[in-house]
């Protein structure tokens, strides 16, 4: 997340690193900082009022369209780190948030996410109306 970004509220999630996160180095895995805002965004959107579940009776569902990303600093077994989710963001159809990863004060991870919402037919679909109005 950028200095230009408006100030918003942003969402803390909480990852402790297991032995399973790492690779052969000892460091976290670089799929899995992906594993952790997931988790971040998912968690996010619930506290929001969103119920995914009810969305995908619905047939309509959440999909990652881009994922810009740069790793800055390594993680390891035990490590406690934060998620800050906020969002930058959106128009009828797109939702952008930006995600970064610390360990204590050091950023070790930022991302930007684009993520839309898709029907069964694979088509684009209005975001829910509880996410809209949060921008």
């Amino acid at each position: 997340m950028t200095d230009q970004e408006p100030e918003q509220k942003k969402h803390v999630y909480s990852v402790r690193v297991y032995y399973e996160d790492t690779d052969m180095g000892g460091v976290v895995y670089h799929a899995n900082y992906l594993k952790y805002i997931e988790r971040a965004r998912s968690d996010y959107v619930r506290q929001l009022g969103n119920d995914q579940n009810a969305m995908r009776d619905e047939g309509i569902v959440w999909v990652v369209r881009r994922i810009e990303a740069d790793y800055l600093a390594t993680a390891r077994f035990e490590d406690e780190l934060t998620v800050e989710t906020r969002f930058i963001s959106r128009s009828g159809v797109r939702l952008m948030m930006g995600q970064l990863i610390k360990r204590g004060e050091t950023e070790i991870f930022r991302a930007t996410v684009t993520a839309v919402c898709m029907n069964a037919q694979g088509k684009p679909v209005r975001l829910p109306a509880e996410i809209r109005a949060l921008l």
